[in-house]
């Protein structure tokens, strides 16, 4: 059966565009399902999702937004009721692939579209903005993002190169059976590991103490890291979590650059997944380069972690705000949870002698989160740094214990 490419854009500015994209992918011996998002002209060729439905799947007819001009409003509509297009269609079977083409506002509307897909399902985003920063475009999603070099707005020797190499693109990922592989149940119990430059030993330890029982999908916390981590296991996608790198609340709490957000920690709570928490890395605010350093920050304990990252010692306040988020989240869990605390050290940089070697900082988070503490949730107070073997031992046991208590293994 012949693989089902969604085609989504304005067929009022970009339908020729789109036209030879659709043939180009017919030609291929793929099937095509065209989604005209357009709102003021008429589409150059007949869609077969007109822009009526989707209007009407976002909730205004599209013979409201035409009347009213108003492109704010036109924007939100077919933002959201391309939202519900798509993610029927995947949901009826009728998605195995995805590609938008667009300015700015087309890339807007596309790629939030392709947001709600699953990740594996091939998804690609050729627009003139894609040359600049597409985290807002991408989101926590695996989209392709190909700059256009020159507007979609018509064929011409450099466009029709560009979209035939989008349209090869999407024919290798559906080629591939990537859709498919990510589609089956995992074969073995799925665990998530959050790590930094600062915890690498302690999370390579225990992969190594884990073995090849487990699928292990190890995150970097750099806001995203966590925030995407955070995604798969509200999906119901994951396990069991070993959260040993937990930096990301520094980085929301002192004002940071690499914040995962307000809610860091409470999907696996939420979910009741088996969690191992650790007060990982929580020494250090990330910022980039030295000079983009806030002023009230150019005062502290700072470290220059290469020429484009800067760190930040935590205080005794940030510190005790972090301990007390940790608390929170354990309290919170519906499943079986424990807090391992490093004495030693809760990164390469804070240990004895080393440049963040705080205690009386590291205290206040170690104390803020076992006074918030539930009685009934463990805390192991290890006398290691948290990069020590024996630290990545006590997290492989407790984590393990936490599995068999969950019903995981």
């Amino acid at each position: 059966m012949a693989k089902k490419v969604v085609l989504v854009g304005a067929l009022d500015t970009k339908g020729r565009d789109f036209a030879y994209v659709r043939d180009l992918l017919r030609g291929m011996g793929f099937d095509t399902i065209v989604v005209d998002f357009g709102v003021v002209g008429a589409p150059f060729f007949e869609p077969d999702i007109k822009r009526d439905e989707v209007a009407k799947s976002g909730g205004v007819s599209i013979e409201e937004l035409q009347s009213k001009k108003d492109k704010a409003l036109a924007m939100e509509v077919m933002t959201r009721g391309l939202k519900e297009v798509v993610k029927k269609l995947y949901d009826e079977g009728k998605l195995d692939g995805i590609m938008g083409m667009g300015g700015s506002a087309g890339t807007v509307i596309a790629t939030t579209a392709m947001q709600t897909l699953p990740i594996g399902i091939p998804k690609i985003m050729v627009s003139t903005v894609a040359g600049g920063d597409v985290s807002r475009y991408v989101g926590l999603k695996d989209i392709i993002m190909i700059p256009s070099i020159v507007d979609v707005a018509g064929l011409n020797r450099i466009s029709r190169i560009v979209y035939r190499n989008a349209v090869g693109a999407l024919a290798g990922m559906l080629s591939h059976g990537a859709s498919e592989e990510m589609a089956k149940a995992p074969e073995k119990p799925v665990i998530v590991i959050s790590m930094f430059g600062n915890t690498t030993p302690c999370v390579e330890k225990v992969k190594e103490l884990l073995g090849d029982s487990y699928e292990i999908l190890v995150f970097h916390a750099t806001g995203t890291g966590g925030k995407t981590m955070e995604m798969l296991i509200e999906e119901g996608l994951v396990s069991a979590v070993a959260d040993i790198t937990t930096t990301e609340l520094a980085d929301e709490i002192g004002g940071g650059v690499l914040t995962a957000g307000k809610d860091r920690l409470f999907a696996a709570a939420r979910r009741g997944v088996p969690t191992v928490l650790v007060p990982g890395c929580v020494d250090m605010i990330n910022f980039w380069a030295k000079d983009t350093l806030p002023e009230s920050y150019k005062t502290r304990n700072i470290y220059e972690w290469n020429p484009n990252v800067t760190l930040v010692r935590t205080n005794v306040e940030e510190n005790k705000k972090i301990g007390e988020w940790i608390a929170k989240a354990a309290n919170e869990s519906k499943g079986p949870v424990a807090i391992l605390i490093p004495l030693k050290g809760v990164s390469m940089l804070d240990s004895p002698g080393g440049p963040f070697w705080d205690p009386e900082a590291d205290r206040a988070c170690f104390e803020a989160i076992k006074s918030n503490l539930k009685p009934h949730i463990p805390v192991y107070e290890l006398d290691y740094n948290i990069n020590d073997p024996e630290f990545a031992q006590k997290v492989v046991e407790v984590l393990l214990e936490l599995m068999k208590k969950g019903g995981v293994i």
